[in-house]
């Protein structure tokens, strides 16, 4: 695992781009790629990797295959033969640049690459320290102030979660090892990448160029300080979020109180953020003693804004401890140091009133209705990433039922959404059933509750008749008084249409 002495090496230099194309080419010559990987190491070591787990690929990799050699030196931090690579490798060059130096007879890697498949196939590089390429936070078992993590369950999230539309300007705020940037460099004609930690962004410069990406606008400070008063018309963060007692590891500890932080950065964004523009972020935030969650993180979403706030996971403050000084390996040290911490986050927590940890998403639309729409929801179950379209689309269905009251829903058409199930819950034999489900087999997977006039009523929806008159079809099915039937169906068109089930159509 990385420590102190790894952080102290030399990085490679940023100033050559010419060494950082020929790296480049070399490692796709030599299928150091992400199908690469996969292909060579087997899905079980493959994963195991990505829980920072070593040993399989170790074993995997005990070939003379030039890229059984690349993934040794490169990701699993061995001295690699300079015979082994001296042919598909500038090993001089890598040398020269600090890419590699010499160490007990070999070549060792002074930083991890990681290959890193993009979405549209591309093959990508991630940068960063020794140890920390594969795992992200959970269990990197760093103590290294400045360490620069590499590709983690977090980053992948928030990459997947952003919406993916052309854009003239993009911030990746504390960018790291540039993941963010990477990706937003692809549909973004300027972007600018941030970090308090001066050593990540040597990193993000070094990813963006051996993932051949233009090169990002890089600035050094905290939150919004380097860009001042600029806007964006996309703003992402994958912040410092771990609410802890102090400011101990730059990558992960955000410096302010309980969860400051990540409201600071969500309240500031609205000011930085085009017309029309999107901001993402993943955070934490403290469950209180007499306050609710869901109240809690309303008053975080700044003013002209629309706001979509999805609850993913919760830990007791033991769990969230627990996790968190693993992660920087405390349960390897003296079992009194690492009780006296353990009792510092319990102290942290007492005083604040703090008996849980929420952990989500927090996407944000610059809008310039009246009445933003703010929704705070808990999900904690399977999603299909990736979700920027689906969080695209929340967002213009929440455009479209902000203008629709419930006489233009009864005029207007709808139809069901694909890959929509009904499930139908109740007693064997029963004549009726108790309820029924519907179910989204893509982005949200969300499930809800309908009766059987909501059943039938999805059901029919294909775009040819209006919601009115399905209903007094329905109401005659039935027998039931239409305009009864019309006045109390609103409320369950309005939810379907709000999480996907139902889509408006033009008649």
């Amino acid at each position: 695992m990385v420590g102190v002495s790894n952080v102290s090496l030399p990085l490679p230099s940023s100033d050559r781009a010419d060494v950082a194309a020929s790296l480049r080419s070399a490692l796709i010559g030599a299928d150091f790629t992400a199908d690469g990987l996969l292909e060579l190491l087997g899905a079980p070591a493959y994963a195991a990797l990505a829980r920072s787990e070593t040993v399989p690929a170790l074993r995997a990799t005990r070939g003379d295959e030039a890229l059984a050699a690349l993934v040794r030196l490169f990701l699993l931090q061995e001295n690699v033969a300079h015979a082994r690579v001296a042919d598909v490798l500038p090993v001089d060059a890598l040398l020269e640049s600090d890419w590699l130096v010499e160490r007990d007879g070999g070549l060792a890697a002074t930083v991890d690459v990681r290959p890193y498949g993009g979405p549209s196939g591309e093959d990508w590089f991630i940068v960063s320290d020794l140890g920390c390429a594969v795992g992200g936070a959970g269990g990197i078992g760093s103590r290294a102030e400045g360490v620069v993590l590499g590709v983690g369950g977090a980053s992948t999230t928030l990459a997947g979660i952003t919406v993916r539309t052309p854009v003239a300007s993009a911030l990746d705020l504390g960018t790291g090892s540039g993941i963010q940037a990477l990706h937003a460099a692809q549909h973004a004609t300027r972007v600018t990448a941030t970090d308090l930690n001066p050593r990540a962004l040597r990193f993000t410069r070094l990813t963006l160029a051996l993932s051949g990406a233009p090169e990002a606008d890089l600035r050094e400070g905290s939150l919004f300080e380097p860009v001042a008063d600029e806007t964006y018309d996309l703003i992402v963060s994958n912040p410092p979020f771990v609410i802890s007692p102090g400011a101990r590891l730059t990558y992960r500890d955000g410096g302010m109180g309980g969860d400051d932080l990540c409201r600071s950065l969500v309240q500031e964004a609205g000011e930085r953020l085009n017309e029309g523009g999107y901001a993402h972020f993943l955070a934490n935030w403290q469950h209180v003693d007499g306050e609710e969650w869901q109240d809690r993180l309303r008053s975080w979403v700044p003013r002209g804004c629309d706001a979509w706030i999805v609850q993913r996971e919760v830990q007791d403050i033991t769990q969230y401890a627990e996790l968190w000084l693993r992660d920087a390996g405390d349960h390897r040290t003296d079992p009194a140091e690492y009780a006296a911490r353990y009792e510092a986050w319990l102290d942290e927590f007492e005083a604040r009133g703090t008996r849980a940890v929420g952990f989500g998403w927090i996407a944000l639309r610059k809008t310039g209705a009246a009445e933003p729409s703010v929704t705070v929801e808990e999900w904690p179950h399977p999603v299909e990433q990736p979700l920027g379209d689906t969080v695209r689309a929340f967002f213009e269905r929440q455009d479209y039922l902000r203008t629709h009251d419930d006489a233009a829903l009864l005029a207007a058409h709808f139809k069901l959404a694909g890959e929509v199930v009904q499930e139908q819950v109740g007693l064997p034999g029963a004549e009726d059933p108790e309820h029924v489900v519907l179910r989204q087999n893509r982005g949200m997977r969300r499930a809800t509750k309908v009766d059987t006039v909501g059943a039938g009523f999805a059901g029919v929806c294909d775009g040819s008749l209006s919601a009115g008159r399905i209903l007094d079809a329905i109401a005659q099915l039935v027998g039931e008084d239409p305009v009864l039937l019309r006045d109390r169906t609103p409320a369950q068109i309005r939810l379907l249409v709000e999480q996907g089930f139902l889509l408006p159509v033009e008649a």
